[in-house]
């Protein structure tokens, strides 16, 4: 992968984190903050607890873009199969930040969400009960599993690699962009529950989403045109 698409990744992702990300997932956040992590405990206990969650959500995300890699890769016969790849996924990425935008209900379709079944709730309450380290990389692990629109934008990103390698280290950056926002979300809860803040980081990442989205659709029609 070339730097400006690793420099984009991190850019959306970074952007994304503070409006998206907090909205869909703060309430987990704030759910295993506040009933899991022991006020008692040290500051660098608690904040281990909330890495190891971070790292559970990555180690997810890792493992979704060496799948979504190497089906890409799989789906790579030529040129022209690699080329209408990467126009499904800049339509996608123009589809997902008009979403963000408000526009139209692209992620609102997208996002079915299995966090009803009841094998998520009993896995769900489980671990919240449960104060052990472990529990919060597991915790992050099964969050990593929840429907997201976001998620999705970056999965077709990995599968647009057509690498398993470079789909997991898509993702990767992808989860490791996002831990300021929600590791630093107990402490600035208030700053983030603010609708002009979120807004604006939600209009900033929906702007960047589209802009590499009208990229990628270009990089598929010059592999087509121009293998």
């Amino acid at each position: 992968m070339e730097t400006i698409d690793l420099l984009s990744i991190i850019t959306i992702a970074f952007l994304g984190s503070f409006g998206h990300c907090v909205g869909r997932c703060g309430g987990i956040v704030i759910a295993y903050s506040s009933t899991t992590v022991d006020l008692g405990w040290s500051r660098t206990k608690q904040a281990v607890s909330h890495l190891l969650y971070s790292f559970g959500r990555i180690t997810t995300y890792v493992i979704l873009g060496v799948m979504f890699g190497y089906l890409g890769g799989v789906a790579t016969f030529s040129n022209n199969a690699n080329g209408v790849l990467l126009i499904i996924a800049g339509i996608v990425m123009v589809l997902t930040g008009l979403s963000l935008l408000g526009k139209i209900k692209f992620l609102t379709v997208v996002e079915h969400t299995i966090s009803t079944s009841g094998w998520y709730r009993h896995s769900f309450k489980a671990l919240l009960g449960n104060q052990s380290l472990l529990s919060f990389y597991l915790l992050g692990m099964l969050n990593g599993l929840l429907p997201c629109g976001f998620v999705y934008f970056f999965a077709i990103t990995a599968a647009s690699t057509a690498s398993p390698l470079w789909g997991g280290v898509v993702m990767l950056v992808f989860g490791l962009a996002t831990i300021p926002a929600l590791f630093s979300l107990g402490f600035f809860v208030g700053l983030f529950k603010q609708s002009g803040f979120r807004g604006l980081m939600i209009r900033l990442a929906s702007i960047a989403v589209i802009i590499y989205g009208g990229y990628t659709f270009y990089s598929g029609y010059e592999y087509i045109v121009n293998p």
